[in-house]
């Protein structure tokens, strides 16, 4: 049997057009008084009259289950006699509250996405660019070469391990060192090396001061940096050594 959904006005089925004489009756759907909505809801049918009535069957069928909740709740109830007095026999309305209930919180569902529809299509969107042209060709280090981010990772290393040998000094001197000092004393050092000759990157750290560590590590990039100086790492995690010279 083809079923055939019918709007009419701005309803689009008989529970829709129920929650609007609810809603219009100002009553509580929780409460329905059976008897106002039902003859409400027969003026509306009579109305249909006009209408197809054949493409109107849903309402009818909402009709008659209106009249049977209307009818059972005029019938006499037989006196009962319970042990508690909260008890109460099954109320003919709770299932068509039921249904209201769902059907009204799929209907606002429907408006909320409804809306987010509308301001979604004030939106406007474009295909995604290929940047690739634009992307920096980083080329592979050599082996056993070091970046500026393994050299910051290594003196991070060896800030933790010194702090778990031994403190590091807190006491406030006047005594500091610029980077261009500590890139001619490191410069120095190395200079007495040999080409084959590396110093183990902790060796060039005495107090483990933070001033001295930034100092440091900014002298050594100085070095890397005028060719003077260059970092190797025979395997991940060995010691970083430190050569006179550039890289050859």
């Amino acid at each position: 049997m083809e079923v055939i959904s019918l709007k009419l006005d701005v309803f689009e089925g008989p529970l829709d057009l129920l929650l609007h004489l609810i809603q219009q009756l100002e009553i509580d759907i929780y409460d329905i008084p059976i008897a106002a909505v039902t003859e409400q809801y027969m003026n509306f049918i009579h109305a249909m009259k006009t209408l197809e009535l054949e493409v109107a069957g849903e309402y009818l069928v909402m009709a008659a289950t209106l009249m049977s909740i209307k009818s059972q709740m005029l019938l006499p109830k037989p006196e009962l006699e319970f042990d508690y007095d909260d008890e109460e026999g099954e109320d003919p309305r709770e299932a068509l509250v039921q249904q209201l209930l769902e059907y009204r919180k799929y209907k606002y569902a429907a408006s909320v996405l409804s809306e987010k529809e509308e301001e979604r299509s004030l939106f406007y969107t474009k295909a995604p660019m290929d940047l690739s042209e634009y992307e920096d060709e980083l080329l592979p280090l050599p082996k056993n070469q070091l970046n500026t981010i393994d050299l910051f990772l290594a003196l991070h290393d060896v800030l933790q391990r010194k702090k778990r040998n031994k403190p590091i000094e807190t006491t406030v001197t006047t005594e500091t060192i610029t980077v261009d000092q500590k890139v001619s004393e490191i410069g120095q050092r190395l200079a007495e090396l040999s080409e084959s000759e590396g110093l183990p990157l902790e060796s060039f750290f005495i107090k483990y001061t933070k001033d001295e560590m930034i100092t440091t590590f900014m002298a050594l990039l100085e070095l890397m940096k005028k060719g003077q100086a260059s970092a190797t790492q025979e395997e991940t995690y060995a010691p970083i050594l430190i050569f006179k010279g550039a890289v050859v």
